[in-house]
């Protein structure tokens, strides 16, 4: 994948694969696939300064978050759609 340096407290998340399947064994048509809202952070920021005091990220390369149905904005970056956001936009990081 392409090297990429996000600005400020901007991430580059990859999105999880949507569920194919439901948990009864039913396909779900590509029609009816929700938006993940599940992704791998592929990049990160240094971190923004507000009233001359930096803030470093909270996020690192390789944690899973959790982040609005609308959040970022998508990308192809070497054929792969990602989304680059504010860390603002992610909710939470899932401990796996």
């Amino acid at each position: 994948m392409a090297s990429i340096k996000p600005l400020a407290d901007r991430v580059v998340v990859k999105a999880q694969e949507a569920e194919t399947q439901t948990a009864s064994g039913l396909y779900i048509p590509d029609s009816a696939k929700e938006k993940p809202q599940r992704g791998t952070v592929i990049a990160f920021g240094p971190g923004k300064v507000e009233n001359g005091t930096k803030i470093d990220m909270t996020v690192q390369e390789g944690d899973t978050v959790l982040y609005g149905k609308y959040a970022g904005t998508e990308i192809q970056l070497d054929g792969e759609d990602v989304l680059i956001m504010r860390e603002s936009d992610i909710l939470g990081i899932v401990n796996d």
